[in-house]
């Protein structure tokens, strides 16, 4: 990235939090989670799920996030297992944030735990390096939030992601200036993001795994490996070059949500009412967000942890329950057609999204083709405010509301 107009180099932070989950679960419940060693978010203690978080001291048996449950006990047989504190989580997030709010002039939340500070700048304001203010900045935040968080610092964006896994857990790790192709140099490939399983595979069979090998290989041999853009990309990645800033207004690029059954689901009635659920879970919060989506994601994991997913991208955005749930549930059908066998997991996800404020210009006469209308839209806004002021079950479809 080059310097910004001031001629100042940038000076960005990832903030972390360090197995948050874990953290807020241990918050919420000091005298049982709160105590626990070994602690496992996520799933269920009969082995049913997959792992959310662990705690570093399961982590130390190979515990790793979005392992199933089952395996997990099977490492760690005496880890306690807690559910997700959904609520208290988002709750938390917020809290981090409007800390971080007050301690830089640009924050971007990149995830629920995960924050980018733009601090481009601030050289004379505060008067110190970036590494002073880096440990400044997280020692306020365990003090105003009770949470511990690990920052990682440099001039990009990829460096300071990048940087803040050196840092955990608890710590500050800042790449200087001019150091950056020498960071890289110490790493994996597989460590760089965006550098997927398959790629990491690819690289490997070449003789590739170190970033300082690959750094060896002449652009023209990556874009003939895996394409020109590709080649590009990991060519620029792998230098980390990354000319992305950070933008508090960058739109939210997905929404989602899925549920691991405690018992494995046989019957299309049954995942069917799940996932009416699901989308009216996703709606509600694509509504919130002022956003609608053009493509619908359905994922299904089978009994034998076999996952597959079905997608379908529409040419009009939607935001209602019904329109999206009527694909969601064809999505749902062509996946079950073509293996029908319990299922363990069952998601939904909604991509490509846009602003929702624009609205379609409907006739006087809706057109029977449109797959949502200004009455659909009008009604569904008229319950997310009836479920805001008296509860989420205030109103529920006829279908789940003995669930």
């Amino acid at each position: 990235m080059a310097p910004r107009e001031s001629g100042r180099p940038p000076r960005i932070l990832l903030v972390d939090c360090d197995a948050f989950f874990v953290q807020v679960a241990r918050l919420e419940d000091p005298e049982g989670a709160g105590k626990a060693d070994l602690l496992l978010v996520g799933g269920s203690p009969t082995g049913r799920g997959v792992v959310t978080s662990a705690s570093y001291g399961a982590r130390r048996f190979g515990v790793r996030s979005a392992m199933p449950t089952a395996q997990a006990l099977r490492l760690c047989p005496n880890a306690m297992v807690v559910s997700v504190p959904r609520g208290a989580c988002s709750s938390k997030s917020r809290e981090i944030r409007d800390c971080l709010d007050t301690l830089a002039p640009i924050v971007q939340g990149a995830s629920i735990d995960e924050f980018f500070l733009d601090l481009t700048g601030t050289e004379r304001l505060f008067g110190e390096s970036l590494e002073v203010t880096a440990r400044r900045i997280r020692e306020t935040v365990l003090e105003t939030t009770r949470i511990s968080v690990s920052i990682g610092g440099g001039t990009r964006r990829m460096i300071a992601k990048l940087a803040s896994g050196r840092a955990k857990p608890g710590g500050v790790h800042i790449v200087p200036e001019g150091k950056e192709a020498e960071f890289m140099k110490g790493l994996d490939l597989a460590e760089i993001p965006g550098v997927g399983p398959a790629l990491v595979e690819a690289l490997r069979r070449r003789g590739l795994v170190r970033v300082e090998e690959a750094l060896e290989v002449q652009q023209a041999w990556l874009e003939t490996w895996f394409g020109a853009h590709r080649g590009v990309w990991l060519y620029r990645r792998m230098r980390g070059l990354d000319m992305s800033r950070v933008d508090p207004r960058e739109p939210r690029r997905s929404i989602s949500s899925e549920r691991t059954f405690f018992r494995d689901l046989k019957s299309d009635e049954d995942l069917e009412r799940v996932l009416m659920r699901l989308c009216g879970s996703v709606t509600r919060t694509l509504r919130k967000a002022g956003l609608r989506a053009r493509t619908i994601t359905v994922k299904l994991r089978d009994g034998d942890f076999k996952t597959r997913s079905c997608s379908r991208t529409v040419a009009e955005p939607l935001e209602t329950d019904s329109a999206i749930y009527r694909i969601a549930r064809e999505l749902l059908a062509e996946l079950r057609s073509r293996r029908r066998t319990p299922a363990r997991l069952l998601g939904v996800g909604l991509t490509n999204l846009g602003p929702g404020d624009d609205p379609l210009q409907f006739g006087f006469f809706e057109d029977e083709d449109r797959l949502e209308g200004h009455r659909e839209r009008t009604l569904d806004h008229v319950v997310d405010g009836l479920r805001e002021r008296f509860g989420e079950r205030a109103v529920l479809p006829g279908r789940i509301i003995d669930d």
